[in-house]
């Protein structure tokens, strides 16, 4: 391994500075055994019986890695004096930088520019452990046991990274990164580094946010190719949640949609929770990634069967029936007295016999012509103290039964509590994976067939294809959609906050940057331009409307000219196929003055989509396909994708929504013109790369018929700079 932080990674040398945080540093490295050069920095009193200096300039030799537990402003001197001296890096342990202000993130400025260059990790964060080499820049104890080769987890939590090394799983950590407020050393370069280290054998990450997306793409797109898996918590999803998380770390969470549809382009699974976190690492670095989704379930319990199928259900995973043949065998290892179905309850008839166990379990993984992908065993073991002997059996029986028929093999308890350590280890030294339950177990399942589908696509990939956000910087955890999506202004008391806003120089709403929403007409003839279908129409005067429809043609819409959210407001009349209705609709919408849009009403609809393209910070492009209309936020129907994606990867997103049955002619009705809808999407990709104004741009609805996609509503924000350029 090479590169600026291999002497914090692999060091030779150590040193601590300060006081009671260094002298527990000091402690956990004599308990995990570092056997290289140790030196403190006090300049009142000796350390832990260390040979101890009155300052960093007194030191023998350049240290590989420094631990500084000092106040924040006292830290500054610190770091400048062991850049001068040569050191390899610093770990900072203080508070009080960019996460209390400004007045902190001044002095993290002064932080970064002392160490010249030197690899600082924090401030603002617990240190560093290294169970390849006993070296713990760590102020406090942790669970990690000496190992040749693990997982690397990398946290911008610190107690969150102490609670994992006390995990008891049987999952093999190599290294703690705690990265705290990434004033220098980063998420991505911690990864950059984790992706060259021969002794990883996966990677978790828990993170608030990501310091530099091309970067963090580049590295995981190299730890993929190097087959390690990869997991992440992302922390801070929930608005309550991203408030600590700035106050707290001084990181802001970022766009948590822009986010997951990042992790999903480079392979990254995203869990939810911290046992789905170990659990997933240890099914995937224990079986790498599955041929596919198809899984059988054994359990001597009809109810722990029930229940994998019932937690099954929303996973991309299935448990194929058994052919009728395949199932007269099972049954025969049975004697014909249990129902064979998949999940399987075998019963208890043969409990504790671990050749009739045996001959079971293999007559379930002999599946011809198609096998299996995985087999999941349900067992749960009594307390401690209580007689395991004839559990022992089944995964004796389960291991022999996957050994022989090479069918990846993952055993859960219903509870955690229930697969005691003892198991654990015998399972991983049968070559199985041990989950601590049914959840979890099923969650690790899903992500390494999912690893699977997409390791021939992320291996060919780089981190080229990662735009930067189109607008400034980012300054709000607010995404700029508040402004346009009518699901984000959905009040408390329902209403639609934004309904009354009316087009022209904005706000983007807790974003700090002054855009411009283009009129519903504008944004359309910009659209066209770039080759999205929108309706034949015009903007005039509220008397004029009617004779606009008869060059038009009717059916006709009139839609009011000063409102975003027009339905919600009445806004809009659809389906006028006579002047004389046109010209009352005009009149009720515009007053006598006021002007109006009449357009082209579209016949014949199959389906309403939302398509939107929004600049989401710091990731890049964000795109968003769902149910559309009116039910947009009812449903909830929607995906995300990163700009650019391919027509392949938007028809895959298509057909992930609830709504794709209607696009495919549900029962015998008409189906979609989703070549249409793929081409609209692929302008608007297009146009949004081109157009560097574009903040965000919404489509609601693209009103699909048999025949076209057509923009019926359409809303854009732009730069203030962009508007001169439309």
């Amino acid at each position: 391994m090479t590169g600026r932080l291999e002497r914090l990674l692999r060091p030779g040398s150590l040193a601590f500075i300060g006081g009671a945080a260094a002298e527990l540093a000091i402690d956990a490295c004599h308990s995990f055994g570092f056997s290289g050069d140790m030196w403190a920095v006090n300049p009142s009193r000796e350390l832990r019986g260390l040979r101890t200096f009155a300052s960093v300039d007194e030191l023998p030799a350049p240290v590989d890695a420094a631990f500084v537990g000092v106040d924040c402003h006292a830290t500054v001197e610190v770091v400048r004096r062991l850049a001068a001296r040569g050191a390899g890096a610093a770990v900072c342990h203080a508070s009080g930088f960019a996460e209390t202000g400004e007045a902190g993130a001044a002095l993290q400025g002064e932080l970064v520019a002392a160490a010249a260059g030197m690899p600082i990790v924090g401030p603002n964060c617990y240190g560093t452990l290294s169970a390849l080499t006993g070296a713990a820049l760590w102020p406090d104890v942790h669970g990690l046991s000496r190992t040749d080769r693990g997982v690397a987890l990398l946290s911008q939590s610190g107690n969150i990274a102490v609670n994992l090394t006390m995990q008891r799983r049987g999952l093999d950590i190599a290294s703690v990164l705690t990265l705290g407020n990434q004033a220098d050393v980063g998420i991505s370069e911690a990864l950059e580094a984790i992706a060259a280290d021969d002794a990883a054998t996966g990677v978790g990450l828990c993170i608030e946010q990501i310091d530099d997306p091309e970067r963090f793409a580049a590295a995981a797109t190299a730890a993929h190719r190097r087959g390690l898996p990869m997991a992440v918590l992302k922390l801070g999803t929930s608005e309550a949640a991203g408030a600590i998380a700035v106050t707290h770390t001084a990181s802001l969470v970022g766009d948590d949609a822009a986010h997951a549809a990042l992790f999903d382009r480079l392979g990254i699974r995203r869990v939810h929770t911290l046992p789905e976190l170990l659990d997933t690492l240890a099914v995937l670095c224990a079986l790498g990634p599955l041929r596919g989704d198809r899984l059988v379930s054994l359990s001597c319990s009809g109810g722990e069967a029930a229940l994998v199928a019932d937690r099954s259900r929303s996973r991309g995973l299935s448990f194929p029936a058994f052919a009728p043949d395949h199932a007269q065998r099972v049954a025969a290892t049975l004697d014909g007295r249990v129902a064979v179905t998949n999940p399987l309850d075998y019963h208890t008839f043969i409990w504790g016999d671990e050749r009739s166990l045996a001959n079971c379990f293999r007559a379930v993984l002999e599946a011809e012509p198609t096998p299996f992908d995985a087999a999941l065993l349900v067992i749960d073991f009594p307390a401690e103290g209580l007689d395991r002997s004839r559990w022992w059996p089944t995964v004796e029986a389960f291991a022999a039964a996957c050994a022989a028929s090479d069918t990846p093999g993952v055993v859960a308890a219903s509870m955690a509590e229930n697969l005691p350590a003892e198991a654990r280890v015998q399972i991983a030294e049968s070559g199985l994976a041990a989950c601590g339950d049914i959840d979890t177990a099923l969650s690790a399942l899903e992500a390494a067939a999912a690893w699977g589908r997409s390791a021939a696509r992320t291996a060919g990939s780089s981190a080229a294809w990662l735009p930067p956000a189109v607008v400034g910087s980012f300054g709000s955890r607010q995404p700029a959609s508040s402004l346009l999506s009518s699901a984000d202004a959905v009040g408390a008391s329902g209403s639609h906050l934004q309904s009354q806003r009316t087009y022209g120089r904005c706000a983007t709403e807790g974003a700090g940057r002054a855009g411009v929403l283009l009129s519903e007409h504008e944004a359309k003839q910009r659209l066209a331009a770039a080759g999205v279908s929108v309706p034949a129409g015009m903007v005039v005067a509220a008397d004029g409307a009617a004779e606009a429809a008869a060059e038009i043609g009717c059916p006709v819409v009139v839609k009011a000219t000063d409102l975003v959210h027009k339905t919600e407001s009445g806004g809009v009349v659809v389906g006028l196929d006579s002047p004389e209705a046109v010209a009352a609709a005009a009149l009720r919408l515009a007053g006598g003055d006021a002007t109006v849009m009449v357009e082209s009403c579209v016949t014949g609809i199959v389906a309403e989509l939302l398509v939107s393209v929004r600049s989401a910070p710091p990731v890049g492009m964000l795109l968003t396909l769902g149910a559309g209309g009116t039910l947009a936020e009812l449903l909830g129907d929607t995906v995300n994708l990163l700009l650019p994606a391919s027509a392949d990867d938007v028809l895959e997103a298509l057909q992930r929504l609830r709504i794709w049955p209607v696009l495919a002619g549900h029962r015998g009705r008409p189906a979609a013109a989703v070549a249409a809808v793929l081409d609209t999407v692929g302008a608007l990709g297009a146009l949004t790369r081109d157009d560097h104004s574009i903040i965000e741009v919404e489509i609601n609805p693209l009103v699909v018929t048999p025949q076209a996609a057509v923009a019926a509503d359409a809303l854009m924000l732009i730069t203030e700079s962009g508007r001169d350029h439309g």
